[in-house]
């Protein structure tokens, strides 16, 4: 085989352009993400609403079925005014691929702002990212393509297209205007999925 290739110079070229091909399209696509997840689990800050100052109700907790509830029949716990406070939050909807979970902005008590996705899912893809918009956020394909159109902030590098995860906001990032996060493929400025960040 080698000899022939050798001895047919254009054959070889052919050979070289097809791998160089194949290698650059496994590269700009990434086929492979499509069957596998990266999950993330981070820990996520505890919130209390900022209208009322009361800490946001945890299923989880016993006792916490309805406001103002507790075990034993004990008064509840006074919640500190210095506590984290959530800003805006938002469900996901689904742009290109099917994208679900909630974005929530977080103020903490030391004055940092986090973007904090709570049981997050989309589908795995090359060079996503998490980008704050001013872009509103339209169900199907209308979504797709405008968050790139208006004003926008890179918070990071998607950290797993799966689980809990917490992004810090920068101090110069005005949240009064950009108020949508999209899930933004940038290699192919496309949006996975967006939600619109509401008080």
């Amino acid at each position: 085989m080698w000899k022939r290739l050798l001895a047919n110079p254009l054959s070889w070229l052919l050979a070289v352009v097809v791998a160089a091909g194949l290698a650059f399209g496994g590269y700009w696509f990434q086929p492979w993400k499509l069957f596998t997840d990266d999950v993330v689990d981070e820990a996520l800050p505890q919130v209390q609403t900022a209208a009322t100052g009361t800490p946001a109700p945890d299923p989880a907790a016993p006792g916490t079925d309805s406001p103002g509830s507790t075990a034993s029949g004990s008064a509840p716990a006074s919640p500190s005014p210095a506590g984290n406070q959530l800003l805006a939050s938002g469900e996901f909807v689904t742009h290109e691929h099917e994208t679900s979970g909630t974005a929530e902005v977080v103020q903490l008590a030391d004055g940092r702002r986090q973007l904090v996705f709570r049981d997050f899912a989309t589908s795995n893809g090359p060079d996503l990212r998490v980008w704050l918009s001013d872009q509103p956020v339209l169900d199907g394909r209308d979504g797709w393509f405008v968050f790139d159109d208006g004003q926008w902030a890179e918070l990071d590098r998607l950290k797993g297209n799966r689980g809990d995860q917490v992004y810090e906001i920068p101090a110069d990032v005005d949240l009064t205007s950009l108020t949508s996060v999209s899930i933004w493929c940038k290699r192919f400025s496309v949006s996975f999925g967006a939600a619109e960040l509401a008080a």
